[in-house]
C-alpha cells in the first residue's frame, strides 16, 4: 500500500432550507465557518486501484440512513452545489471532472480505511466535512423557475465527461478548487503545509476582473480585540490596536503565510478563520479607531480557479486545456469499465 494525501473536508457551505449553498452565490467566505481549508493527511490507497460505476454512498446524516446515489447523479449534484450554472460549458465540464475525482478519492479511501462515523458510506452531506451535493428536490428548491433550464444544461454537460478523472501516478488527485486566486495560485504546501506536486502556483490573472475580487471589511478596535481574543485565547494585546496584528512573510501568490496576533505567531489562515476573511491574501491599513482589511480573492486559492476556468472557457479553451493548466503534471484517464 502507497501512502497519499486525501481531503478531509473540501468544501462547507451555509446549512440553511437548503443545506448547501454554492459558494459562488454565497456572500461568505469558505473560511469564515472553516469552508474550503483543505486538511491533508496520509492515506492508504492501493496501488492499483480500480474504479467503480456502483452508484456512491452517502451518509444522510439528518436520518441516518445511507443513500444510493448514481454516480451521474451525484456528479451533477456536486456541480449544481459548487459552480454558478450560468457558467461555460467547458468550465462547467472541467467541474464536473473534479468533483468526480473528489468522489472516487474518497471512495477509495473508504474502501482502504473506513471511518466508522460514515457506517459504511462514501462520504456524508455533512458539508462541514466533504463535498458540496444538491439533490435534484434541492437544486429545484434553490434555482425555482430557472431549474429545468439549468439542469439539462449541467446534465448535458455531465454526461460528455462522466467517464474521466484526473490522476496522477495513476491514482485519483486531491482535485482542489476555489472561486477565484489574488492573480496566481497557491501551492498546496503553502496553503496547507504538505506538498503535493501537482498544486502547483500558476497565473491565474484574469480572476482581477472576477466580480467581488476585492473586498475591503472593516473592525473597530473592540471587534477587532473580540474577535483576536476569542481565536487565539490568552493572546497578549497592548494598548496600541494597531499593532495587535503584523504580517510577517508574504508568499508569491499573495498569500499571508505567517502574522502575528498580539505576541502570538500564527498563520494567514489563522487570521483569516478568525476575521472571516474571503482570503488569506489580505493587508491592513487604519483609518482611526478602526482596522480596514482588504483582501483579495475569495478561497484558498489552490488548484483550479473557478473564474480562471471560466475566463479559458471564454477564450476557446476545451476542459481538458482548463484541467490540464491547474492541476500541473496530471493526466485525465478514463475510469470507465
Amino acid at each position: 500500500m502507497k501512502q497519499y494525501f486525501i481531503i478531509s473536508a473540501l468544501l462547507a457551505f451555509t446549512v440553511t432550507a437548503v443545506p448547501a449553498i454554492p459558494v459562488c452565490f454565497s456572500d461568505r467566505s469558505f473560511a469564515a465557518g472553516n469552508e474550503d481549508i483543505l486538511k491533508i493527511e496520509e492515506v492508504n490507497i492501493p496501488e492499483s486501484p480500480e474504479f467503480s460505476s456502483e452508484p456512491y454512498k452517502v451518509l444522510d446524516v439528518s436520518t441516518g440512513k445511507v443513500l444510493e446515489v448514481p454516480v451521474k447523479d451525484y456528479v451533477t449534484g456536486a456541480v449544481f452545489a459548487e459552480m454558478p450554472a450560468d457558467f461555460s460549458d467547458e468550465a462547467i465540464k472541467a467541474q464536473a471532472v473534479a468533483a468526480h475525482t473528489y468522489a472516487e478519492r474518497q471512495r477509495m479511501k473508504e474502501r482502504s480505511s473506513p471511518t466508522r462515523e460514515l457506517c459504511g458510506a462514501d462520504f456524508s452531506n455533512d458539508t462541514s466535512k466533504y463535498q458540496g451535493y444538491f439533490t435534484e428536490a434541492q437544486a429545484k428548491q434553490y434555482f425555482g423557475d430557472d431549474f429545468e433550464k439549468y439542469y439539462g444544461k449541467i446534465s448535458t454537460d455531465v454526461d460528455e465527461v462522466i467517464d474521466f478523472i484526473i490522476t496522477y501516478n495513476d491514482e485519483p488527485i486531491i482535485a482542489a478548487f476555489h472561486s477565484m486566486s489574488p492573480g496566481k495560485t497557491e501551492s498546496a504546501e503553502n496553503a496547507w503545509g504538505n506538498a503535493a506536486p501537482y498544486l502547483l502556483p500558476v497565473d491565474s490573472i484574469y480572476d482581477t476582473d472576477a466580480p467581488d475580487y476585492m473586498e475591503e471589511v472593516r473592525f473597530t478596535d473592540e471587534l477587532l480585540r473580540t474577535r483576536l481574543t476569542s481565536s487565539f485565547g490568552d493572546i497578549s494585546l497592548g494598548d496600541d490596536f494597531t499593532e495587535w496584528i503584523e504580517i510577517l512573510k508574504v508568499s508569491d501568490s499573495g498569500t499571508v503565510l505567517s502574522a502575528n496576533a498580539g505576541d502570538k505567531q500564527v498563520s494567514g489562515n489563522d487570521i483569516r478563520s478568525a476575521l472571516g476573511l474571503r482570503s488569506a491574501c489580505f493587508e491592513i491599513r487604519y483609518e482611526g479607531s478602526e482596522a480596514v482589511i482588504t483582501t483579495k480573492g475569495f478561497g484558498h486559492g489552490v488548484g483550479m480557479s473557478q473564474y480562471g476556468a471560466e475566463h479559458m472557457a471564454e477564450e476557446g479553451k476545451g476542459w481538458r486545456d482548463i484541467l490540464n493548466y491547474y492541476y500541473t503534471g496530471c493526466k485525465i484517464e478514463s475510469c470507465s469499465s
